[in-house]
């Protein structure tokens, strides 16, 4: 996502008109939060647009979701989402649409959310038509997914598996202290100057 998007979204969780042509200027693909929040409104605008409902255990999905990207609001220091402005209007958006909008600020409530989770999946396969859907799990690999999109599976190509949870706290954990590194070098490179000035 382009920082120049982000308000865009943020206007369409206010509920606003949105320019979906300046959005997906230059692409022809989008995947996950927040454009899968806006399916029907995207499947009316390009109505010849395929829909790929990826789905998975609930249960899985819940404690993997938990555990990495819902926790992101929250690991970034306040005075660092103040100083970044992409960052914090990015945190915003999510928090919006996400956090606040499809899950009504309940996340924490498991039921609810698995619930929820649940009736998003539902609502995809009653109103996307089948011929334009496919109902994917990952576990499958590649066939049914290029079968799909028409287009031949690739050869000698494992099917990629990079978001395991594992890996995304990892990535959260270097996330957490990103901050202060950036902190440290700014200061660093302040007092060089000031040592050795030109």
């Amino acid at each position: 996502m382009r920082p120049r998007h982000i308000l865009a979204w943020h206007k369409a969780g206010m509920g606003k008109p949105v320019d979906w042509d300046f959005i997906f200027k230059h692409y022809n693909a989008t995947v996950d939060f927040p454009a899968s929040l806006f399916y029907g409104e995207l499947k009316r605008k390009y109505p010849s647009a395929k829909v790929i409902l990826t789905i998975r255990d609930p249960e899985a999905w819940y404690q993997s979701t938990e555990r990495t990207i819902y926790k992101v609001p929250t690991i970034i220091p306040y005075w660092f989402k103040r100083m970044v402005f992409p960052l914090r209007k990015f945190i915003e958006m999510t928090e919006l649409l996400v956090w606040n909008g499809l899950f009504k600020n309940k996340f924490s409530d498991r039921e609810l959310t698995i619930q929820i989770y649940n009736e998003h999946i539902q609502n995809v396969t009653r109103n996307v038509p089948k011929e334009d859907l496919l109902i994917f799990d990952v576990k499958e690999g590649w066939k049914p997914l290029c079968d799909f999109l028409d287009v031949d599976v690739p050869e000698n190509i494992s099917f990629p598996h990079l978001n395991t949870g594992d890996t995304m706290v990892r990535i959260l954990n270097a996330v957490r202290i990103l901050p202060y590194i950036v902190v440290i070098i700014i200061m660093i490179s302040i007092i060089t100057l000031l040592i050795y000035p030109k």
